[in-house]
């Protein structure tokens, strides 16, 4: 049996649909990294887990129950699960035994005594015993996430579930967060993580969900979406690419403007001057070179397309060019030896490029130029 199944779930705010016929199931000991772009509804979805957002239809069940039941006993099922925020949500008023206290005293019934053991068992696993009198405002915000955590912990929960557990954080306290979560994920506990860390998410999931278009767009293990994703979307999200193009209708077009845009292209995302300079001779030499190998010299309309991708993630640039008009490879054309100067811009890409491709497919050449 799953210890979670999600079924048809939809969830809409007025007119802005959010999540739409999303289905999962989770089965027990699963570390699950839930990713996406900002508004996609990753945080949406975890919060509907829990009822925290009401859906507009679907069926949820944890550990076999429905919590989406209309006569469901909502708070019973919840305590199958721990949820953690991005803001740490402790009582500002109670020191960190008695945060740690309140919940399983009030809701299992558990003595005081027995809580106060237990609490003091997970602060000495994560380090903090020392705080454990300390009241919240004087501990660091990763300090007081980890409290938040263990705070969860001890109502004994199924499943964890994260909802940007580091995204309230200054950088020099993300890691030991992080570490936490990876403490648990060696003991098996089955965890939902909603995070912006990739590298953690790889490390540490057993899958990973996309969130784009309204549910999940794309899911697979760690090396199946971080290495070799399948879907468009999922694609420009891991690559973090971003693109420029330029569209050549006729022969006589405006060099100076394509030059242009390929400088602010370069300037907004941090290309360095010397790759910026390269990029830009090599998409003039490319569109020449296929102005001549592909149409005739009086011909004035033409069909070119220059795309430019950049990932952040690995500040690699890939320069793509389509051309209609007659099947060319300027890469393996025969060249004038009586003019040496015509394939210059040939010789020059040949140098400069880490890789280059080219096929010939519908009556359309296409050449990729990896920089």
């Amino acid at each position: 049996m799953n210890l979670i199944e999600v079924k048809n779930l939809y969830k809409s705010f007025g007119a802005l649909d959010v999540l739409q016929d999303v289905n999962l199931s989770v089965e027990e000991g699963e570390r699950i990294a839930i990713i996406g772009g900002s508004g996609c509804g990753k945080s949406v979805f975890l919060r509907s887990l829990e009822l925290l957002e009401i859906p507009d239809r679907g069926q949820i069940f944890i550990d076999g129950e429905e919590i989406t039941a209309k006569r469901a006993d909502v708070n019973k099922i919840r305590r199958k699960m721990g949820m953690v925020y991005q803001k740490f949500y402790l009582f500002s008023h109670l020191n960190v035994l008695e945060n740690l206290c309140l919940a399983p005293v009030k809701l299992l019934g558990m003595s005081k005594a027995e809580a106060e053991e237990h609490a003091l068992t997970w602060l000495h696993r994560v380090g903090l015993a020392a705080k454990v009198h300390a009241m919240p405002a004087n501990l660091s915000g990763g300090q007081q996430q980890r409290i938040a955590i263990c705070r969860s912990l001890m109502m004994n929960p199924k499943v964890l579930l994260f909802d940007e557990p580091t995204s309230a954080l200054d950088p020099t306290m993300v890691g030991e967060v992080l570490a936490m979560i990876r403490m648990l994920a060696k003991q098996n506990m089955t965890m939902l993580i909603v995070t912006h860390e990739m590298n953690f998410a790889r490390e540490v999931a057993s899958r990973v969900l996309f969130f784009a278009d309204k549910g999940i767009y794309e899911q697979g293990t760690p090396s199946e979406i971080f290495d070799s994703p399948q879907k468009e979307l999922t694609v420009a999200f891991i690559r973090k690419l971003k693109y420029f193009s330029y569209n050549i209708t006729n022969r006589n077009f405006d060099l100076l403007e394509m030059q242009g845009g390929i400088r602010l292209f370069t300037e907004k995302y941090g290309i360095s001057s010397k790759l910026a300079y390269r990029l830009e001779l090599c998409s003039e030499e490319l569109v020449y070179e296929m102005l001549s190998g592909c149409y005739a010299q009086g011909q004035i309309d033409v069909d070119i397309m220059l795309e430019i991708s950049y990932s952040e993630a690995d500040s690699s640039i890939i320069l793509s060019l389509t051309s209609g008009g007659r099947e060319f490879n300027p890469f393996n054309a025969e060249h004038d030896d009586d003019d040496d100067n015509v394939h210059l811009g040939v010789a020059m890409l040949k140098k400069i490029a880490k890789e280059i491709s080219y096929n010939f497919s519908a009556g359309v050449n296409k050449i990729q130029i990896t920089l």
